[in-house]
């Protein structure tokens, strides 16, 4: 069996990706009075750092099991039931307490197909209100499930970008003509088939300047600054984020801080507007005025609430299953 392998920097994109979508729905869900072009511009755009979790996520699955999968050493139940008992619990405990916090027949229907893990299936996926922001949760495992497929899909570069030019036309008739979006996996299947052939070439990137790459990020985020936010772009931004991780080593993005947050980074997602509900029925949104003060302050509630949740609920998670597994034993 071939080791997994292991790129420390990206633990600071998924730590970047987290905290940038949190600030994005903090702001989205307050009314400060604050501007500037930080606030009502580029706080905004972090909600496509999804687009990001979505290419780092396929990078991630392909140093784990992309040789295993095409060498038939994985048996697919074990692969399965281990995507299961890694997700499940702690989204079914969010789905509870919100089903509980709002309890009501459309609620429950809701609960009901987040907890399948399937919904991602669904052609509305979006509009699930219960955990809202689980779409991306459903969609991932849209991918799990296709994942055998999408290894052979990429199993040579050659095809590999054949498969990928045919993602890119395949969201661009889903926007102008099916009318979906980010939540569909045809839509997005281009930044998971990014992440592959990312993957594919990741020999190569090593040996590449940091300097260059890292120039390569600024180009490409001052050109979705000026030219604005579409799937191009964000393939960019994405795509050379991820380039310029798989090259680094030690710096900013590769430290203890972001090895942490990586490991919880998932449940940071799921959980961060469930305790800001919290927070705001508490009134601590409110505390100190309505400007920027206000907002980290109300930011860093939020962060260090969902971080201690996120802990919490998974030790407490982790007794009770392994309590269950010996009781079934």
């Amino acid at each position: 069996m071939m080791k997994k392998e292991h790129y420390g920097a990206i633990d600071g994109l998924r730590t970047i990706a987290c905290i940038g979508i949190v600030m994005m729905h903090v702001a989205a869900n307050t009314d400060y009075s604050i501007t500037g072009f930080f606030y009502n511009s580029m706080i905004p755009s972090f909600t496509n750092f999804v687009f990001l979790f979505m290419t780092v996520s396929a990078f991630g699955m392909c140093c784990g099991y992309y040789h295993k999968m095409l060498n038939n050493q994985i048996n697919l139940s074990d692969f399965y039931t281990k995507r299961f008992k890694k997700i499940l619990p702690f989204f079914a405990l969010l789905v509870l307490i919100d089903v509980l916090l709002s309890p009501s027949l459309n609620g429950i229907y809701e609960a009901f197909a987040d907890l399948t893990l399937l919904f991602g299936f669904l052609p509305n996926a979006g509009n699930i209100s219960v955990i809202g922001v689980g779409w991306f949760l459903g969609l991932i495992f849209v991918f799990y499930v296709c994942f055998p497929f999408y290894c052979v899909l990429i199993k040579n570069k050659k095809r590999a970008w054949i498969s990928f030019f045919l993602s890119l036309f395949f969201n661009f008739v889903c926007s102008v003509y099916f009318d979906v979006g980010r939540t569909n996996i045809l839509y997005s299947s281009c930044y998971l088939i990014a992440g592959g052939l990312i993957y594919l070439y990741r020999t190569n990137i090593r040996s590449l300047n940091q300097w260059v790459l890292l120039a390569a990020v600024l180009f490409s985020v001052v050109l979705y600054y000026l030219i604005g936010a579409n799937t191009l772009t964000c393939l960019l931004v994405s795509s050379s984020l991820l380039i310029y991780a798989i090259s680094n080593r030690g710096g900013i993005l590769q430290n203890k801080f972001t090895a942490f947050i990586s490991t919880i980074s998932m449940e940071v997602y799921l959980s961060h507007m469930v305790i800001f509900r919290i927070v705001e029925r508490l009134g601590l949104h409110q505390v100190i005025g309505n400007g920027w003060l206000q907002y980290f302050l109300t930011l860093l509630i939020v962060l260090f609430g969902t971080v201690m949740f996120s802990i919490i609920a998974q030790k407490v998670l982790n007794i009770f299953i392994t309590k269950l597994d010996q009781l079934l034993a």
